[in-house]
């Protein structure tokens, strides 16, 4: 088999929750360079219809759908646009995510409940909506949930955040286990430090030399290098033996002690 082939998505429907951002919309864009066509679910309309501009002019298929993944019923209508328009859904990524570095007395039930709601709720309400469908097509398809570098061992500042995350990997994991027979794989890309949207904020001067301090390769990763751990994990040829793994991209943070 020809590696070009290895790593083809072509005829494949992507569908990425939370793709407006930019990490994910690296994804995106990255999974329709390998031939998917892509609907981009997003609660920002907005970057949805950005982002989906965009992947057309890499000459392939993209919706930009607006819904809210923490209401079951926003990803079911979605799920229904997606399968009239695009036909199937053939590779999932849940990317959907919020942060704060609210000091840990401090948090209020209601900042706790919404970071649950955006990181966690809403990638066991996406694999119950669009799992299902892969579940019952009997082709099979690929799960690829976002993990992070706070995800156990956790770090300081993100009390609410690294939660989440040790439960996307607890969802991860369990999935991989039950889907398996119906050819369903389910893995996770864990990021290490990326700078967005969501983390510059609490990026300060001090944080970021611990960061660096413990970090091998002594920088921030760039989102295009999640492209090729995307394209792998999503492909059924590349990583047809692979489920239940959790994909380190970050520079070798998770290998460093001391």
């Amino acid at each position: 088999m020809a590696h070009t082939e290895l790593f083809s998505l072509t005829d494949k429907v992507a569908v990425v929750v939370g793709g407006g951002g930019v990490l994910a919309g690296a994804m995106a864009e990255g999974l329709a360079g390998a031939g998917a066509d892509v609907a981009i679910v997003d609660y920002n309309k907005d970057g949805a219809e950005a982002r989906a501009a965009s992947i057309r002019q890499l000459g392939r298929k993209a919706l930009g759908i607006q819904a809210d993944a923490t209401q079951k019923p926003a990803l079911e209508a979605a799920c229904r646009q997606v399968l009239d328009e695009l036909g199937s859904v053939d590779i999932l990524i849940n990317a959907a995510g919020i942060n704060s570095a609210t000091p840990f007395f401090e948090i209020q039930e209601s900042e706790w409940q919404r970071i649950l709601d955006v990181n966690l709720k809403s990638v066991f309400f996406a694999c119950q909506v669009f799992g299902k469908v892969m579940v019952e097509s009997g082709q099979g398809g690929s799960i690829i949930n976002i993990s992070s570098a706070s995800s156990g061992p956790p770090l300081s500042k993100v009390f609410t955040y690294s939660v989440t995350k040790g439960g996307v990997n607890q969802i991860t994991q369990f999935l991989a286990r039950e889907w398996a027979p119906y050819r369903v794989r389910v893995n996770a890309v864990l990021p290490g430090f990326f700078p967005a949207e969501q983390n510059r904020r609490i990026l300060t001067p001090e944080r970021t030399a611990q960061i660096m301090s413990h970090t091998p390769m002594n920088r921030f990763g760039e989102s295009e290098e999640l492209v090729g751990a995307t394209i792998y994990l999503a492909s059924d040829k590349a990583s047809s033996f692979v489920t239940g793994s959790i994909l380190r991209v970050d520079g070798g943070f998770l290998a460093m002690t001391i």
